[in-house]
């Protein structure tokens, strides 16, 4: 299935610009000369009316003689001009006359031959069309002159007929110059009036899972996106509601577990020593370290402003001497490799000791009971835990950081200590990443911010 890309509103508002003021223009344009017409600044007894109709009846016949077709504007013209009178004739000599050339214009007869265009006027400019005119004219007969009064009048069909060469000639190229400014002007135009709109998308695009409380601005945004802006802050709302109320419910429920937790385990180790006792302390400890793993989660929003100075190497090391019996007992080595003395990073101590101590408890637990487990610091604030077991496939190294999510169904915990681990990291403004181990298994890496001393010196 084909996704038809989305149109452009700049361009598409270009467009329909362009063409409203082409449109526009040719209306304009057309109404004025309608009014013209009407009012009669364009005159119905324009001196060529005559002539014009009787070049468009012109013709020849099958022998080639001049002939005069009775088109409906010839029968207007006669009907119009009871005194009509012509003279129409081509170069070979051939003659069409009608009506009674007067007095006043007989002289010019005999001189048809040495005359090109004329307009001859006996009231001395005292009418406004002159009297008669004779001109050599382009018709369906070939090219004729013709010799006539000026008594006929504008057609509006004639007129409407130059109407596409009008538009070809005139209004098109003036068309074509608006819309050539309209492309380059009104797409400034429009990115200015929709700036406000540009920045309330980079900043949507700028939250992340852990901000909350954001609102896109609605500075300079147009009015009729106003609506959109502030449903988009309204669901931003909603949602920031239901996350406080989901995290009230988790920090509820891991509160009221401790109680029940804490008397279980108080009379599990009141039990007589057997297997199932055990199992049973086993079960109940994996309880114990879900519940602390939720209020951890709950803990980490109210611990970025306390963030301080911190040891890397430090938190490493006391987590490694409090974690190597245990790793003794499931048959692993351990191995401690600090770069230097001291690795220093801005954070939370115990936040910190937390995200290490999930991930030499995640080697543990998937690092085949056989091997080394080490942990190295390195500058410029770096922590890394590898493991020699059968490390994490590819495919699964995003997937893995989800909540309750687990690699291995059979597998005893409850799939937050690596979720808690991504949270710690977002908290501290770095980031965890899964790498093949060394020569095989597999190598978290922390990386943090390194302490800055120019940052926080007073």
């Amino acid at each position: 299935m084909t996704i038809k890309r989305p149109r452009s509103l700049k361009w598409s508002l270009v467009l329909r610009i362009a063409l409203l003021q082409c449109a526009m223009l040719t209306l304009i344009i057309v109404g004025i000369l309608g009014a013209m017409l009407a009012t009669g600044l364009i005159p119905h007894d324009y001196e060529d009316g005559t002539m014009d109709v009787l070049a468009d009846a012109v013709a020849r016949d099958a022998g080639g003689k001049l002939v005069l077709n009775e088109t409906p504007d010839m029968a207007k013209l006669r009907s119009g001009v009871p005194d009509l009178w012509f003279i129409i004739r081509d170069k070979q000599g051939q003659r069409l006359q009608e009506g009674t050339v007067p007095t006043v214009f007989q002289p010019f007869v005999g001189l048809l031959d040495t005359i090109s265009d004329a307009r001859i006027d006996p009231t001395l400019g005292q009418a406004a069309p002159p009297g008669g005119k004779i001109r050599w004219t382009d018709t369906a007969a070939g090219n004729v002159q013709i010799f006539s009064g000026t008594k006929g009048g504008l057609s509006l069909m004639r007129l409407l007929g130059q109407a596409p060469q009008f538009f070809l000639q005139g209004i098109l190229p003036l068309a074509g110059l608006m819309a050539l400014a309209t492309l380059f002007a009104t797409p400034w135009v429009v990115r200015g009036a929709l700036s406000g709109l540009g920045h309330a998308a980079a900043e949507a695009g700028r939250i992340d899972v852990d901000q909350r409380g954001v609102q896109l601005p609605l500075k300079d945004v147009p009015l009729e996106v106003t609506p959109l802006v502030k449903a988009v802050n309204a669901a931003l709302s909603r949602l920031d509601k239901g996350y406080e109320r989901h995290k009230r419910f988790l920090t509820d429920a891991a509160h009221e577990l401790r109680t029940p937790v804490a008397i279980l385990n108080t009379r599990l180790a009141a039990l007589p020593a057997t297997p199932e006792r055990a199992r049973l302390l086993q079960d109940a400890a994996r309880l114990s370290t879900l519940t602390d793993q939720l209020l951890d989660l709950q803990r980490l929003d109210r611990q970025a402003a306390a963030f301080e100075k911190v040891d890397l190497v430090a938190i490493a090391r006391s987590v490694i001497v409090d974690l190597a019996p245990m790793a003794f007992s499931a048959g692993y080595e351990m191995s401690f490799e600090p770069e230097r003395e001291t690795v220093f990073a801005s954070g939370d101590r115990t936040a910190i000791e937390r995200a290490v101590t999930n991930l030499v408890q995640n080697a543990i637990e998937h690092g085949g009971r056989s091997g080394e487990i080490t942990v190295s610091i390195a500058a410029p604030a770096v922590i890394e835990v590898r493991d020699e077991g059968g490390g994490v496939p590819l495919s699964e190294r995003e997937r893995v950081f989800e909540p309750f999510y687990r690699l291995r169904p059979q597998d005893h915990g409850a799939g937050l200590g690596l979720n808690l681990v991504q949270e710690i990291m977002q908290l501290h403004g770095g980031r965890i990443e899964i790498l093949d181990g060394k020569p095989n298994g597999a190598c978290f890496r922390m990386n943090f911010r390194a302490f800055d001393i120019d940052a926080n010196r007073n």
